[in-house]
């Protein structure tokens, strides 16, 4: 894995500074839409954040990503005369949220500046346009669809016409979970808000911050650049450290603080209006046998309840549950796949295979025992699970299945309505595609119809 990932850096390195060499010497117009063109280099960008996000060299994307930059600039075009904007809060956000996915992939600010061959804030500035006149697309899109909804009359006829092509679902469940998670005494995090204080006080004795950040910081996606985050904005962070960061001056140093991710202290390195340069340290507590014991006889108390009949179990992961994103569904998961539409309803191959092999042998409306288990970031806890409801795998119907094909038949209205809306607007739009384009098949049907103005 190592030598794999070694060489898709080297890949992506040699093309980015290739990229940034050639940039002024090769550039020039790819495509012309209405009175918007592109550039040769805006999709040599895009095809490095293809590239930087692990995906293989592939020519046939450079087709894929003119034709989604064409569709982007109709959009737009339209979102002009309509007068619909985006605020540019909302694209520094989304700027700022792809730059740290880049830097975690890279393992660090310093590395990504490498690959890039420019400092992060000039790359930030580059594509901060097409991000606009991304997010300007995607709004576009959605006040064109936004009215569009399906009767159940379109439903009905929407899987008729499927005729042999109607879906086969594989066994679905309805799994419900109370997360526990120990909680340490206030004697417990003591040492560890001992440790992270002498580090704090031995920066203030003058010691480098980003030395004992790389030594001795627990936080993942900073501790190898010395703890520092670059610029945040007042979202960009939890409430406590966006607290500390915006009330001390460039050089000061908060105090200790506490969040959900452990101990912290923080510093300032530059502040440029609402945006503020910052490093820290953090160290996590650790998980005592003690604080698991507690909890375990916690989490027995709360099973007795819900087996007693004493407690529902949607009311005890109302009252108990450590699960934020479960706890006020009556603690039941949602289908990864189909988050907006909040379904319960989970393909059986989708499960964590551990909630399935203890779901696998429970009969529907049976509650597990208490579980110790290891969660994502590494921490172990306690976990109640719960199987509501089971469908064996079957042909999808009407009545079982009304949710998923009302979703479907939405999806192809919407798709539909789209498809006419772009080809009203290329027939009336001039586009043009340099040649080296031609062979694409996505993009004939671009310039197969459009009259010139």
């Amino acid at each position: 894995m190592k030598k794999v990932f070694l060489v898709a850096t080297a890949l992506i390195s040699l093309f980015l500074n290739s990229y940034a060499q050639n940039k002024h010497t090769v550039d020039k117009v790819a495509a012309v839409v209405g009175n918007n063109i592109i550039l040769l280099s805006d999709l040599n960008q895009q095809y490095t954040q293809y590239l930087y996000q692990g995906n293989p060299p592939n020519d046939e994307i450079k087709c894929k990503i003119l034709q989604q930059t064409l569709t982007q600039k109709l959009l737009k075009q339209q979102a002009e005369i309509d007068s619909v904007m985006v605020e540019d809060g909302a694209v520094d956000d989304e700027v700022n949220k792809r730059m740290r996915y880049s830097m975690q992939r890279a393992g660090g600010q310093e590395r990504l500046e490498q690959f890039l061959n420019k400092s992060v804030l000039q790359y930030k500035d580059e594509i901060r346009p097409s991000v606009k006149d991304e997010l300007i697309a995607q709004k576009m899109q959605q006040k064109i669809t936004e009215n569009i909804n399906v009767t159940p009359m379109e439903v009905e006829k929407y899987f008729k016409s499927l005729g042999d092509s109607i879906p086969e679902f594989n066994t679905e469940v309805e799994v419900g979970e109370i997360i526990l998670n120990p909680q340490l005494t206030r004697a417990e995090k003591q040492k560890f808000r001992d440790k992270i204080e002498a580090l704090r006080l031995r920066v203030k004795a003058g010691e480098d911050m980003g030395v004992l950040a790389k030594t001795y910081s627990e936080d993942p996606g900073s501790a190898s650049d010395g703890g520092d985050y670059g610029f945040i904005d007042r979202n960009t962070m939890v409430k406590e450290f966006t607290a500390w960061a915006f009330k001390l001056k460039a050089g000061e140093i908060s105090p200790v603080f506490e969040t959900d991710y452990g101990f912290h202290f923080l510093q300032v390195l530059e502040r440029r209006g609402e945006q503020v340069h910052v490093r820290h340290i953090l160290i996590m507590p650790k998980t005592t046998p003690e604080s698991l014991t507690r909890l375990k006889l916690h989490a027995d108390s709360i099973y007795n309840n819900i087996i007693g009949k004493k407690l529902s179990f949607a009311a005890a992961a109302n009252l108990y549950s450590d699960n934020k994103e479960t706890k006020y569904n009556g603690g039941m998961m949602l289908n990864a796949e189909n988050v907006q539409a909040r379904s319960t309803f989970i393909p059986v191959d989708k499960l964590d295979p551990s909630v399935f092999l203890v779901i696998d042998s429970m009969k529907i409306g049976g509650v597990s025992k208490p579980g110790l288990f290891t969660a994502a970031d590494g921490k172990q806890g306690y976990r109640i699970l719960y199987l509501k409801s089971k469908i064996p795998p079957h042909k999808a119907n009407m009545k079982q299945d009304f949710p998923k094909i009302r979703d479907a038949a939405q999806s192809d209205k919407i798709n539909r309505t789209l498809s006419e809306w772009f080809e009203k607007r290329r027939e009336n739009t001039y586009i043009k595609i340099d040649d080296e384009f031609n062979n694409c098949d996505e993009l004939k049907i671009w310039t197969k119809t459009t009259a010139a103005k």
